[in-house]
């Protein structure tokens, strides 16, 4: 299974991410990963974000993540999944979020 980072992608990030089957990206990067997020979108990548360390800011970035990983309890973990729309909320992992890909 190929997984790409954010940050390691490049000038040309969407041939970066031909054939992946993951995007990972960390708190810091969502802002500025708009168009990022389009062309996982049309080529049919699964997004994941490492939000630990910081609360997600309600977004439309939030419609294209499959997987995220947070602070918190279970309980907070269910309430963003509701909130969201997220498939996959992990809270209070020590593993890091590609521990959690499928």
């Amino acid at each position: 299974m190929k997984i790409v980072y954010a940050s390691e992608l490049g000038p040309s990030p969407r041939e970066a991410m031909a054939g992946a089957r993951w995007l990972v990206l960390n708190a810091e990067e969502v802002p500025s990963s708009t168009t990022l997020l389009m062309f996982t979108e049309l080529d049919d990548i699964l997004v994941a974000v490492d939000h630990r360390g910081s609360p997600p800011a309600p977004g439309l970035w939030q419609r294209a993540v499959h997987c995220i990983l947070i602070d918190g309890s279970q309980t907070e973990a269910e309430s963003f999944r509701k909130a969201s729309g997220i498939t996959k909320v992990i809270a209070g992992s020590q593993q890091g979020i590609t521990e959690h890909l499928w």
